[in-house]
């Protein structure tokens, strides 16, 4: 352990810790509401919500994963850079009118934006419950990256398992106290520290680190010959080859479906839409869809530093060898320890924005769609808040215990089917802010198809260190051309939901009451103040 690395690291903890508990006081208000709690108003404007969003989106995991699968000379691992280049168009066009629906109605979560929309409450709490358990692994995943960080530096390297782990009960303790006192005011500040350090440490990463090897040339060989090294001894051992720069055309469909379905699975998370519902209006949200991008080239720079460990011959630890430490690792044995402090810092910081979102998110979707709806439809607002604020606090609880209790593998294998889970949403929210054709019940059983058959398919899946959820990859339906699992479950979703409409319509099954109207998803309701007067004789759906 270095004085000086840790020194810094616990410094600038330290420092976002009061911010956490300081954002209580910050554009003060009462936050015994969900409005001002868990959306922090919505009142956030472009360069706040800028700050927020990017750090909601661009976890510690994210900072960590990326880098770790070039590392591990994954073909297709680039795949997270492309991804998040196509979401923002599509959010361009689709988050502007749920901000709108969502304003003018009230909604906290998309699962609320849902049940009006249809009708049906059944339906809203399929897409809450899609999104608690496409969350909860991702706030575990959070805690793993602070773990990784803990590591390297040297905290909590041996004694009995309280000693071991007390700087991650620590970092737990800051996060969920600041969280139950602040909402969403508390990652909305820290997001300014974190993001400031953030690019920071990657710009000088990228600059420091290629000088000191000998140039990108000399990287992007060596980190392919090593590749090149490791598949001789893979083919030799009576296994195919699986790592390389660049994926071979046998899996440009399993890179292009990656991108694609991650890309339309972002923005269904139910932490990416409280951060945009925390918005002040619908010109915050394009703006933020134009800006947003500078993200992804950061994560470009980012992902580079998996070929630069190699590179620079980083060892990680674990058996078998976890590559999530590579990026840690590159720090503590290239840069001065002042500077290694800070990258750690800027990795575990990064950690608490999102998941300070995420257990909001969470809680939001508990407390207004299974809670209200089902056991307290008359609570007042300030009791839906203090709920929330509960309910935070046992989703932490819940991804501690996954930390520490279940192996990292467990977490990582929800996550990967918190993808698949959550891309099955797209149909009722996205499709539903355009046009109610969709029958309630259809939804929910193309929901309910698509979401055991990518369960199953992402149990089956095989690799050489996992016999099952070994990857995202499977082969197309009578094809071998290896896919996206999402993207095939959302496929049936489609179809199932397409065919079952035609039939319910055909036997003129009750498609509910939508209680929106047309001129709800385009009324900025913000700062810029449009009075809409809603024509009752209107038919109730756009």
């Amino acid at each position: 352990m270095s004085g000086i690395a840790v020194t810094v690291f616990v410094f600038l903890f330290l420092v976002v810790t009061v911010l956490g508990f300081a954002a209580a006081r910050w554009r003060r208000a009462d936050l015994d509401s969900l409005d001002e709690w868990g959306l922090g108003g919505r009142g956030f404007g472009t360069f706040i919500a800028w700050f927020l969003i990017g750090g909601d989106l661009y976890t510690a995991y994210t900072f960590i994963a990326v880098p770790a699968t070039l590392y591990a000379g994954s073909v297709v691992g680039f795949f997270a850079v492309p991804y998040t280049i196509v979401a923002y168009p599509i959010i361009f066009v689709f988050l502007p009118r749920l901000w709108s629906v969502s304003h003018r109605h009230g909604y906290v979560t998309p699962a609320d934006f849902v049940e009006g929309r249809y009708g049906s409450r059944t339906l809203g709490l399929a897409v809450a419950l899609t999104g608690i358990l496409a969350t909860a692994p991702y706030i575990a995943l959070q805690l793993v990256g602070i773990q990784s960080v803990l590591q390297v530096a040297g905290f909590g390297g041996s004694g009995n398992w309280f000693l071991k782990d007390l700087p991650l009960f620590l970092a737990f303790a800051v996060l969920a106290a600041y969280t139950y006192s602040s909402g969403l005011r508390a990652p909305a500040l820290i997001a300014f520290v974190k993001d400031v350090l953030i690019y920071i440490v990657i710009i000088v990463a990228v600059i420091y680190l290629p000088h000191k090897l000998g140039g990108w040339g000399h990287i992007f060989s060596s980190a392919g010959d090593s590749f090149d090294t490791a598949n001789k001894a893979s083919v030799a051992a009576g296994q195919p080859p699986t790592k390389g720069l660049m994926p071979p055309p046998t899996l440009h469909w399993a890179y292009a479906s990656l991108a694609l379905g991650s890309a339309l699975a972002l923005f269904m998370y139910p932490h990416s839409v409280t951060g945009v519902l925390s918005t002040r209006n619908r010109g915050v949200i394009r703006r933020n869809a134009a800006l947003l991008p500078a993200y992804s080239f950061l994560l470009g720079l980012l992902a580079l530093l998996g070929f630069i460990a190699v590179a620079a011959g980083v060892k990680v630890s674990g058996n078998p060898p976890n590559p999530q430490l590579a990026v840690p690792q590159l720090f503590e044995n290239e840069f001065p320890s002042w500077f290694a402090g800070v990258g750690y810092a800027a990795i575990a910081i990064g950690a608490l924005v999102p998941a300070a979102i995420m257990s909001i998110a969470a809680a939001n979707l508990f407390t207004r769609n299974i809670y209200r709806a089902y056991f307290r439809p008359d609570a007042t607002p300030r009791e839906e808040a203090q709920v929330s604020k509960i309910v935070s606090l046992v989703v932490k609880v819940g991804a501690l215990v996954f930390v520490l209790a279940l192996s990292r593998s467990f977490a990582i294998n929800l996550q990967l089917l918190g993808g698949v889970w959550i891309l099955q949403t797209f149909p009722a929210i996205v499709v539903g802010l355009y046009t109610r054709w969709f029958h309630r019940w259809a939804l929910l059983v193309g929901w309910a198809v698509a979401m055991v058959y990518g369960t199953w398919a992402a149990y089956g899946v095989e690799s050489p260190t996992q016999k099952h959820f070994g990857g995202p990859l499977v082969n197309f339906p009578f094809t071998e051309t290896k896919f996206y699992i999402a993207g095939i479950a959302f496929l049936i979703n489609l179809l199932v939901t397409i065919v079952l409409t035609i039939a319910f319509r055909a036997a003129k099954v009750d498609p509910g009451v939508d209680q929106t109207r047309g001129v709800d998803y385009t009324a900025d309701l913000g700062d810029e103040e449009v009075e809409v007067e809603l024509d009752p004789s209107r038919p109730a759906h756009a």
